[in-house]
């Protein structure tokens, strides 16, 4: 990783204003608490590196973050903490601005783009930040534990029409005990993206223009997901609405997942996805059941799709403990409707 060189105000226990890297290394040995980043352009191919403070550092974004311009997969952001409490000042910004990477295929191919902000928290809490136009992924949160994420906007509105793509809002692995509240994000990808993970909670959220709200796991190093609760969402103008994906050939579990009080609005593909057999973007022949989904509820997920789309797709095997209660409507195109367990209705 290399080093940054750029300005940032730290209004420290000290008061002392601090202006480069070497200023900035002396706060931590000085064991300054409250950091301000403001009006920072950080150099091209360099990452802002926000850890190795004490625990209990607050750290304040004010005015505009800016990054220069590099083909690389960064991140941009590193946090990493213990006890942190990290908040955005009304009027900030963080501004990818991601039109510089854009080209329709994000990790696809083209330009190589850079993932954003790489959080690695512990006891922690990230209010109110504004994040714009991110050339890829936005958060990944990764091996964190008992951390919030309240208030956040993710606008990535401006990549509908200039080629944005996996632009995922909150990516999840290997993390317990997380919050997401009272958020939005606009984008071209997953609202959220669960790939592991324990006792995750995602709720009062509004997701729009992207591939909706997903548990998906298989393939990584950890592929265990339990005691997830999506509540009190809305779903709008998504190619999916909500679903949970488990890869072909998979081995793990998912056990505990909860969507309840979720409103689809306009989605244009398919409203609720529940499937064992995924792999390169879609269902890919009969589910193994190596990676069985288990304790399924679906509780009150309503709205409309689009009269091309299909409402309801379930495709899985070893399945079991589902509850289910739906009422989607609108799309007229049928899909698979197999391995649903005894006794449970699904009106697909």
């Amino acid at each position: 990783m290399k080093v940054i060189v750029f300005s940032v105000l730290i209004a420290a226990a000290t008061a002392a204003d601090i202006w480069n890297i070497q200023q900035l290394d002396a706060a931590r040995k000085a064991k300054d608490k409250n950091i301000v980043l403001k009006n920072i352009n950080v150099p091209a191919g360099q990452t802002l590196i926000l850890e190795n403070f004490e625990p209990g550092t607050k750290i304040t974004f004010t005015g505009r973050i800016t990054f220069g311009y590099k083909e690389w997969k960064g991140p941009l952001v590193i946090i990493k903490g213990n006890k942190f409490t990290v908040e955005g000042k009304p009027g900030h910004l963080i501004d990818g601005e991601g039109h510089r990477w854009w080209d329709g295929k994000g990790g696809n191919g083209g330009k190589v783009k850079p993932y954003f902000v790489y959080v690695q928290l512990t006891d922690s809490k990230v209010n109110g930040l504004t994040i714009k136009n991110s050339p890829k992924h936005v958060f990944a949160i990764n091996d964190c534990h008992h951390t919030d994420f309240v208030g956040i906007t993710v606008d990535n509105a401006d990549g509908h029409k200039k080629g944005g793509h996996n632009t995922d809002g909150f990516d999840i692995a290997k993390s317990h005990f997380i919050k997401i509240l009272n958020s939005r994000v606009n984008n071209q990808d997953d609202c959220l993206a669960i790939n592991s993970g324990t006792n995750i909670e995602f709720r009062n959220n509004i997701c729009e223009g992207g591939h909706g709200i997903a548990v998906a796991v298989g393939g990584y190093d950890v592929n265990e997901a339990k005691n997830i609760l999506i509540k009190d969402c809305q779903v709008i103008k998504n190619n999916i609405g909500i679903r949970v994906k488990t890869t072909l050939n998979g081995k793990g579990i998912v056990d505990g997942v909860t969507f309840d009080n979720v409103m689809l609005k306009d989605i244009s593909e398919i409203g609720i996805v529940i499937i064992g057999n995924y792999l390169n973007s879609g269902p890919r022949g009969e589910p193994t059941g190596g990676l069985p989904i288990r304790g399924l509820t679906i509780n009150n997920v309503r709205g409309n799709v689009l009269k091309n789309g299909t409402n309801i797709q379930v495709w899985v095997k070893n399945a079991a403990n589902w509850k289910w209660n739906s009422n989607v409507a609108g799309g007229t195109k049928k899909m698979p409707c197999k391995g649903v367990p005894n006794g449970v209705r699904v009106a697909c």
